[in-house]
């Protein structure tokens, strides 16, 4: 078949598919059917427990519901605290042990728990030659994805359901994520780009954010405040609340009996969805924008201007969206938000790029206004975490294509998690009800 009659194939069964499968908006109504799982106030439908984390955005006073300042707990502890209580680069790993086991680690069972993971932070002999560098692509989610199916292979215990198992398999694919991500990267940079290739290998003494630092950079160097806001930005992305997506997904694989390097592997492709984990690209592209088309980023009035032309879709990507303000839970404010900034003014300092700063200052002071005056939207939007976290990552050398990656870096701990929580407590697999509004047969004719 020609190549255009092939694409004209595709076009003409893409109409079809719309016709036949478009379900309008009023048996949604009529059924009761909450799409995205959400009521009509945006408000998640609840579909299961957890102790895990929390996240508060609203306070009952007087049988009123009232927004309040977002608040994110972990297993009992607020996120604030958590980074506040942190002496030292491992604070993402004491984290991690408190998400996987409920508790705060004691001295001894931190390194007892880093040391371990410094021992699963290895790969099986040849496998970045045969599997990373094999069919090297962009998409760094997706390779890290091949690689997670991969690993299945090299792993006995893969078929054992059992909890210690599953605590293993978590182990190794918490440790190993640095790892097949920047691999992946280096394979793709020298593959694609013509660049040169460089594998160092992991140091099992170092953190995950000093070890991702090496891992990416030539030299393999980095300051002591650039691991350390590394160490929090995964701090701040590693859980929550558990009604996102891809936890959501990790939770419903689970219930099927499948194993963990697939119900991971499912959570990748859930997280790499542009509604879901890339988020802080549309920022970085929204703010190269209006750094390119405002010509004096210290004039207040001017980023106002141009702010008002991205909500009217004049400009940008025209879809009257300024990205990074505004959050689907969050609307006084996002916890995680009001951590990084703190960090991004000293790592800003550090970097020079103080008047890139000041621009996002203007942005994040100007846009809330602005979209409350627009959409007539009273309850109040403010900044959520990826507001700044690109940010961090171009302050930190990061390229854009590990944006994602370096997310479910943080997040598969999350995902281990409430993997490990549905194993001990789920009987039943995930199973939902849709309600058919086929047309029959008889009713075609």
């Amino acid at each position: 078949m020609p190549k255009s009659r092939m694409q004209e194939f595709f076009n003409e069964k893409a109409v079809l598919c719309e016709k036949n499968d478009t379900i309008p908006n009023i048996l949604f109504q009529e059924y009761g059917v909450n799409r995205g799982l959400r009521d009509q106030s945006g408000k998640g439908v609840l579909t299961g427990l957890t102790r895990i984390s929390d996240i508060i955005s609203y306070r009952q006073v007087g049988g009123v519901r009232e927004s309040c300042a977002g608040e994110l707990w972990y297993r009992g502890y607020p996120i604030k605290s958590l980074i506040a209580q942190r002496n030292s680069v491992f604070g993402f790993e004491k984290t991690a042990y408190l998400l996987l086991f409920g508790e705060m680690p004691s001295e001894q069972e931190l390194q007892e728990f880093c040391r371990i993971l410094g021992q699963f932070r290895t790969l099986p002999a040849n496998f970045v030659r045969d599997v990373i560098m094999k069919a090297p692509t962009k998409d760094i989610m997706n390779s890290m994805t091949k690689s997670i199916l991969t690993l299945a292979s090299y792993d006995s215990t893969v078929g054992d359901d059992s909890l210690m198992a599953s605590i293993q398999q978590c182990f190794r694919l918490i440790a190993t994520f640095p790892l097949l991500a920047t691999y992946g990267y280096h394979a793709y940079n020298h593959y694609e780009n013509y660049d040169s290739m460089y594998i160092h290998q992991p140091d099992p003494e170092k953190s995950t954010a000093e070890n991702f630092l090496a891992l990416l950079r030539p030299d393999g160097k980095y300051t002591a405040l650039e691991a350390d806001v590394l160490d929090v930005a995964l701090m701040l992305h590693m859980e929550h609340g558990g009604g996102n997506n891809s936890t959501f997904t990790t939770r419903v694989v689970t219930s099927s009996g499948s194993d963990t390097y697939s119900t991971i592997a499912a959570a990748m492709s859930s997280l790499k969805g542009a509604k879901h984990g890339g988020a802080n690209i549309k920022v970085m592209q929204m703010m190269q924008n209006i750094r390119e088309n405002v010509s004096d980023w210290l004039d207040r009035d001017a980023v106002r201007a141009y702010l008002d032309q991205i909500l009217e879709k004049q400009v940008f990507d025209k879809k009257g969206l300024i990205y990074g303000i505004g959050h689907a839970v969050y609307s006084i404010s996002d916890p995680r938000e009001q951590v990084l900034k703190s960090y991004v003014e000293e790592l800003a300092v550090e970097k020079g790029k103080e008047t890139e700063l000041q621009l996002y200052r203007y942005v994040e002071e100007l846009a809330p206004e602005l979209i409350a005056k627009k959409r007539h939207i009273f309850k109040g939007v403010s900044p959520n975490v990826d507001f700044y976290s690109g940010f961090v990552y171009d302050m930190l050398g990061i390229p854009v294509e590990l944006y994602t990656p370096l997310f479910a870096i943080a997040r598969v701990v999350g995902w281990c998690a409430h993997r490990l929580e549905e194993l001990i407590n789920a009987g039943k697999i995930v199973r939902p009800s849709y309600k058919s509004v086929m047309t029959k047969a008889q009713e075609h004719e």
